[in-house]
């Protein structure tokens, strides 16, 4: 593979992850905006433990636009990260002759974590993980 050629994919899929991360941004804001009716259940270690301030008191409205300021540099951050980690495991699976215990060590932490600033984590009610953890043990 030529190096214009791998430039350009690393390119595209650069591309590809600014775009996901702005539609996830877009999402997650929207959601909030609206009461949070569409997001979807989450599970228990990333379960809110207190009701949030009315999306309508000028704290809240502050809070969000923090989310939303501090989550475009560390959005990319964690998506040039994700990349990077995926395109590292994959070398690693290949290397060390399809072995996915040796890929996965590098995709899951990786890849996994969050990708989003959501205003409790910045009152503090919940961790921001931006390395993320298994969430089972080695399979066997």
């Amino acid at each position: 593979m030529s190096m214009n050629h791998l430039q350009f994919h690393t390119g595209r899929m650069l591309l590809v992850g600014a775009t996901v991360c702005t539609l996830l941004i877009m999402t997650g804001t929207s959601a909030l905006a609206h009461g949070g009716d569409d997001l979807p259940e989450l599970s228990a270690p990333h379960a809110i433990s207190s009701n949030p301030p009315p999306l309508s008191s000028p704290e809240a409205a502050r809070r969000q636009a923090a989310c939303w300021a501090l989550t475009v540099p560390y959005g990319a951050a964690k998506m040039v990260y994700s990349i990077g980690g995926g395109l590292v495991g994959g070398v690693a699976w290949a290397v060390t002759g399809g072995n996915m215990e040796v890929a996965k060590s590098i995709w899951i932490p990786s890849m996994t974590g969050d990708y989003i600033i959501q205003p409790q984590h910045l009152t503090g009610e919940r961790r921001l993980h931006f390395v993320g953890v298994a969430s089972e043990g080695p399979s066997s």
